[in-house]
């Protein structure tokens, strides 16, 4: 097997992995973030939300760039850094979902509205054409009313699109990071912020304008906290 196929490979199963995982780590995330900011409107806690997304990321390509200088280092670095990237965007579009009330319980549901916000407007052109538009937010019919034969429809057609798009994106990060330090570190974090910002555009259009207030007024106390769990989020 080529080493683009098992960067394929990889980026398949840490998508997967990471739909099953991020799902409750999504639910938690936004309710310290809500404890620990109990002023956050929910567009202000979506802002807050971008700047850990981009922080995350950017600091993620980076260290995958810096690693570069290191002889055999490089790559297997920069394989890690497409899984890192693909699990953070995968808990930002699950926590966005989560603010805006939407609940993806089923993995095919929660598959397509991930990849329809990583794809962009090349996922919108296959929903348009599978499904039909009526209207030009996508995020809460994916999970409440288009049927479960035609999300199994347009997952089929979208994975392969996500795996060939991302693997190909990252395969240019990943031979770009095998340069001196500090190119290399800067050619890491400046993609994947690219990478990232993209993914906030898409995800503005994919679910439209966050509701003006809480649903509820005591979701801070849905969750305990363990010794050194803390709230200290920045």
């Amino acid at each position: 097997m080529s080493k683009a196929e098992d960067a394929k490979k990889m980026l398949q199963q840490a998508l997967d992995k990471a739909l099953v995982a991020q799902q409750p780590l999504a639910r938690k995330h936004v309710e310290r973030l809500r404890r620990v900011h109990p002023d956050d409107t929910p567009q202000g806690l979506i802002r807050r939300l971008d700047r850990y997304y981009l922080a995350g990321i950017t600091a993620s390509g980076g260290a995958s760039g810096a690693a570069g200088i290191v002889p055999g280092a490089g790559i297997p670095t920069a394989l890690a850094d497409t899984m890192v990237f693909t699990e953070a965007s995968v808990l930002y579009t699950l926590s966005l979902a989560e603010v805006h009330g939407i609940h993806p319980e089923d993995f095919e549901r929660r598959k397509l509205l991930v990849l329809t916000v990583l794809l962009g407007d090349g996922a919108v052109r296959v929903l348009d054409k599978v499904i039909g538009r009526t209207g030009p937010y996508w995020a809460r019919r994916i999970v409440n009313a288009i049927p479960m034969s035609a999300i199994n429809r347009v997952n089929k057609v979208l994975g392969p699109r996500f795996i060939t798009k991302y693997g190909t994106k990252q395969g240019v990060l990943v031979l770009s990071k095998q340069v001196p330090l500090g190119i290399g570190a800067a050619l890491g974090a400046g993609g994947n912020h690219l990478f990232g910002r993209l993914t906030i555009k898409s995800a503005r259009a994919i679910f439209g304008q966050p509701p003006s207030s809480w649903a509820d007024d005591d979701r801070g106390d849905e969750v305990s906290f363990g010794p050194g769990s803390g709230d200290s989020t920045p």
